[in-house]
């Protein structure tokens, strides 16, 4: 088969070349044929030449569809306009989740905790007030103590986008 597909190299890469239009694209195609036939075989009823310019005409075509296809996207205004306002939104969430972790380092550590173990870690008024060993209204004041006091500061941060 080595030597079959030596010999084949040649015309596999002139029928490359003229499905793309281009060398590079075509060594390309012509390096994915190969490497198709060799990792996935071919069928034992199947020549070997002809096997090979179908994979190759496949590949191209899956290519040239895929091309297609990005490149509409790519034309497509409205898609950068999404994608664009996608990236604009995970930016601003970004920002703001590094002012609110900074602010949260600012609280007293008896109330960074107590909102920590409510907002973040999920847990129920009771489980926090269980878990520090604290009576059930030192846990409802911290946490509104801290809370305040957090968006206080992410709102001076921000200059009062959260007003």
């Amino acid at each position: 088969m080595k030597n079959q597909l030596t010999t084949l190299l040649p015309m596999l890469r002139r029928f490359a070349y003229s499905l793309t239009g281009s060398i590079a694209d075509a060594d390309d195609l012509v390096q994915t044929t190969i490497e198709k036939i060799l990792s996935r075989g071919m069928p034992d009823d199947a020549e070997l030449n002809k096997w090979a310019f179908r994979v190759c005409r496949n590949i191209w075509i899956d290519e040239y569809r895929a091309r297609k296809v990005r490149s509409v996207a790519a034309q497509n205004p409205e898609l950068h306009q999404e994608q664009t306002s996608d990236n604009d939104e995970n930016l601003a969430r970004q920002e703001t989740l590094n002012q609110v972790n900074t602010a949260m380092q600012t609280l007293p550590n008896d109330q960074r905790s107590i909102l920590s173990l409510v907002a973040v870690q999920g847990l129920s008024y009771k489980e926090v007030a269980e878990t520090l060993e604290l009576p059930l209204g030192t846990v409802m004041s911290r946490l509104s103590r801290a809370r305040t006091a957090l968006l206080k500061i992410v709102k001076s941060q921000q200059g009062g986008i959260f007003a």
